[in-house]
């Protein structure tokens, strides 16, 4: 081979590296979470417990959701209820206007009389607008009554972007939210146990006071076909296109996401999928300390004991990604304790560090009671010491 022909093929060889793609890059590209809800107009996957964002796509933008206004309707009927102590078998009347709702329905009979968790559990599952006015005049008086609590309750969440205007999420002027506001509102539904009950049911049948029947199946399939999923709630119109709230755990690590505005209802199941696979593949909860947790046993002043122990108040985990080092260290900080102490005294914190740093702290709680001492103590330990 001369050399004229040897430096053309060593250009020739630079130009093929310099210039063509790498195999490697390509495929590291596409596991990237920028490739995510391609379809969507906006999309967040975060971790139930930390807050902690995967990916985000657009969202603050503003933008009309549909039936996921539920998300809070439901939120705030579970609220009221816990609050006022209300029984879930209460008789609720549907009014002539509950029973004039169009679009997904329970096709309530107008006058008739329906149980209050009948009604929740035909919204949660099949996302019935005639249930949601029904539940709304029945714990507020009136729909508006109740759509002003539904904006009170935002504002305190922090949700800067959203307004309602009605609790159906029917298509009207000026209602708006956006992803980021969806995934709080919907993390505090999921809060109340017994969203969780009504979200896994697949089919049932609704009865009514005259013994008809409707036929209810539930709008999010993913909890059928989706391995962890356990609650979620749809909404579709043609101006919020396919949307969707849902949230699906896997050992400790429990995963929301949310997505606005997907072509249909396959796509947008597609692309929630897809990165639910990918907040699981990538990330695990770590449990710095379990609620109950003892955290050591510290000295009492003037006790009958003179020790109490001391358990961890809530909860504290650690969201990471796969593989990272957590390395996990409690630091106690507990009071002067002076008797008399009852169990579930706050008697100090906890600091819990991660890698060395402060991560969180949480409440210590007397997991046992210690009596003042009295005279007679002080006299029986003196006889007891001589």
């Amino acid at each position: 081979m001369n050399k004229k022909l040897m430096i053309g093929l060593a250009f020739l060889l630079m130009a093929i590296i310099l210039f063509s793609p790498v195999s490697g890059m390509i495929a590291s590209a596409e596991n990237v979470p920028t490739a995510f809800a391609k379809t969507s107009k906006a999309a967040i996957l975060l971790d139930k417990d930390t807050g902690t964002v995967v990916f985000e796509k657009n969202t603050s933008e503003h933008l009309p959701i549909a039936s996921m206004v539920k998300i809070m309707t439901l939120s705030l009927a579970f609220d009221e209820i816990e609050k006022r102590e209300i029984p879930l078998d209460t008789i609720v009347t549907a009014s002539e206007n509950a029973a004039s709702m169009g679009g997904s329905q329970a096709f309530l009979d107008a006058n008739a009389d329906y149980r209050l968790d009948e009604l929740l559990k035909s919204i949660v599952v099949a996302s019935a607008n005639d249930s949601c006015v029904a539940v709304a005049e029945y714990l507020y008086g009136s729909v508006d009554a109740f759509v002003a609590e539904m904006n009170s309750r935002a504002a305190e969440c922090g949700m800067t972007d959203t307004v309602f205007v009605n609790c159906t999420g029917l298509p009207k002027d000026g209602q708006y939210s956006c992803a980021k506001d969806v995934a709080v509102m919907f993390n505090k539904l999921i809060g109340h146990e017994k969203f969780f009950e009504y979200a896994k049911v697949w089919m049932y049948d609704f009865e009514h006071p005259n013994g008809r029947i409707t036929e209810l199946t539930n709008t999010n399939k993913l909890i059928r076909f989706y391995d962890g999923c356990d609650g979620g709630k749809t909404g579709y119109t043609d101006a919020a296109r396919s949307c969707i709230a849902v949230t699906a755990k896997r050992g400790d690590t429990r995963l929301i996401c949310v997505t606005i505005g997907a072509e249909n209802s396959k796509t947008r199941n597609s692309e929630v999928s897809e990165m639910l696979n990918y907040g699981f593949s990538n990330y695990k909860t770590v449990y710095a300390v379990r609620k109950g947790d003892e955290i050591g046993e510290f000295k009492v002043n003037n006790g009958k004991t003179d020790t109490v122990k001391a358990v961890a108040a809530a909860d504290v985990t650690a969201f990471i990604k796969s593989g990272e080092k957590c390395e996990i260290e409690l630091c106690p900080q507990i009071n002067n304790l002076r008797a008399p102490i009852k169990v579930g005294d706050t008697v100090g914190s906890v600091m819990v560090k991660i890698n060395g740093a402060e991560y969180a702290s949480v409440d210590a709680l007397s997991d046992s009671a210690c009596l003042k001492r009295g005279y007679l103590d002080v006299v029986d330990e003196f006889i007891s010491n001589w």
